[in-house]
């Protein structure tokens, strides 16, 4: 038709648009439109439905769990009738579900948002667990608590073994610090660090799930002179921006533990400074829009607090003392004191009267308990007939091979010898070093010999040999008086003195 309009003949016309009939080149001549512009949808079927007859049964299926797959709803009805269908009919019946998904499903959509400088600073707790990392070579379950301001993508992260109120402590502290700067709002999820559920909230004559901060957490922000923000229910989409950077960052340590060709560290400090190298690089993509933020946000006057967190406790008359819903077990001489015991992430240290009296790692499993045998072996040693039925007994076999120990005694002799055998070993333990005692237990246990507690004893604390005596040298002096005789200019001297 640009030929035709330069005034080439029809012919002319044709050979530049390479068609060879004049039939073809005349319709579109005469239609006035391009071939493209006559493009209409097919409405029509070029072949017969296979699957007419099972397609409302299916559609049934689909109307009452949506979720339902195509592959699987193909394998029901080819087992339903045998021969029927073909595997190469699959395609099909994918094309006919995602059609009928399409008409009468009604997904949530993605709602871009519009993010403001220095306005929001989003955290959220990862698992980092599939990263297969170990600590000098024993299995380091962790996640990270990751902070993330959406206008910029900067991001920070420290390593912590729950998602607890002292993670979030810690988590943040490090980021604001960091950052230098505080932003508006700190937005979280409906994470139980921050939140509580609300008991007797009734909307419509109905009870609802809702949550409140909890006290602990408003103090944290009021510190640093944040407000608070959490995500609706059943909302991750609000918290996108560190929902969708938990992905992205888990996929850049995992390249870079590919790179550094293993997954061991010495310590959590070493594993750390390698995840803020890591985040050092992410960062410096993002100084740009970083800067933007930093202008809008007021700086950081007040230090961080201090990531252990404080709590008041009593100790039982069991010399147990409760902290944060998991047992621990003190010295006995703290029966009965109001102690303080300051939670970090990774442990817990009991105070009294200006004195760390006990430090623990920190529980985290719901209900936990960790029992010392150092504090109780003396009771237990003093009342052995309370061992057997003890509630904490499994935390009186510090290793593998204390447990062992006390089956062989058990085996061979009286329940209370063989308690009190087992309670004075232990007690070894606690006086000397447990990895001396450990070490005659296994070589005692792998020579099947008859022992018992003073067999370790002895090999542990061997007779002291009293030191052969010494004969009292005597020093005689006239030697001296000999070297002076040979040298005459010393009586000189002398006299002359």
């Amino acid at each position: 038709m640009q030929e035709r309009d330069k005034g080439r003949t029809q012919q002319q016309a044709a050979v530049r648009a390479n068609l060879r009939s004049r039939h073809t080149v005349g319709k579109y001549e005469r239609l006035g439109r391009l071939p493209s512009a006559l493009t209409e949808p097919r409405r029509y079927r070029t072949r017969a439905d296979a699957f007419a007859e099972d397609w409302p049964e299916l559609q049934a299926m689909l109307e009452r769990a949506p979720e339902l797959e195509a592959k699987t709803l193909f394998d029901w009805v080819c087992e339903q009738r045998p021969g029927v269908y073909a595997e190469g009919q699959l395609r099909t019946l994918q094309r006919r579900v995602s059609l009928w998904r399409v008409e009468h499903t009604s997904p949530l959509l993605t709602l871009e948002q519009v993010h403001r400088p220095g306005e929001v600073l989003q955290t959220d707790g990862v698992s980092l667990d599939h990263l297969e990392v170990t600590i000098a070579g024993a299995p380091f379950p962790h996640l990270l608590i990751h902070s993330v301001l959406p206008y910029s993508n900067w991001e920070w992260g420290r390593v912590a073994q729950s998602e607890s109120l002292v993670a979030l402590r810690l988590g943040l502290g490090s980021a604001l610090v960091r950052l230098g700067h505080l932003p508006r709002v700190h937005q979280t999820d409906r994470t139980s660090a921050a939140t509580h559920r609300l008991t007797g909230v009734i909307d419509r004559g109905r009870a609802v799930a809702e949550r409140g901060y909890n006290a602990e957490y408003i103090d944290l922000l009021g510190h640093y002179g944040l407000e608070p923000r959490m995500t609706h229910r059943a909302s991750p989409n609000e918290n996108g921006d560190v929902e969708a950077g938990n992905g992205a960052l888990g996929r850049a340590i995992a390249q870079h533990l590919l790179l550094r060709g293993s997954r061991d560290f010495t310590g959590v400090a070493a594993y750390e400074a390698v995840l803020a190298g890591i985040f050092e690089k992410r960062n410096a993509r993002r100084q740009a829009r970083l800067a933007e933020e930093l202008a809008a946000m007021r700086p950081l006057t007040v230090a961080a607090l201090a990531a252990a967190r404080e709590v008041r406790a009593r100790v039982s008359t069991s010399g147990l003392v409760r902290v944060l819903g998991h047992t621990y077990s003190v010295p006995a001489g703290l029966v009965g004191k109001s102690v303080t015991a300051w939670v970090g992430e990774w442990d817990i240290a009991v105070w009294y009267g200006g004195r760390c009296w006990a430090t623990a790692p920190r529980l985290t499993a719901r209900n936990a308990h960790r029992v010392d045998y150092r504090h109780v072996v003396d009771t237990l040693l003093r009342k052995p007939g309370g061992f057997r039925d003890y509630r904490y007994r499994d935390d009186m076999f510090p290793t593998t091979v204390f447990r062992r120990a006390w089956e062989a005694l058990d085996a061979r002799l009286p329940p209370r010898r063989a308690d009190i055998a087992y309670l004075r070993v232990l007690k070894l333990a606690a006086t000397t070093l447990e990895v001396d005692v450990v070490a005659a237990l296994e070589g005692l246990l792998a020579a099947g010999v008859s022992w018992d507690d003073r067999t370790v004893a002895t090999q542990i604390c061997p007779a002291v040999v009293a030191p052969p005596a010494l004969a009292t040298g005597v020093v005689d002096l006239t030697a001296y008086d000999a070297l002076l005789g040979d040298h005459p200019e010393a009586d000189d001297d002398d006299a002359a003195a």
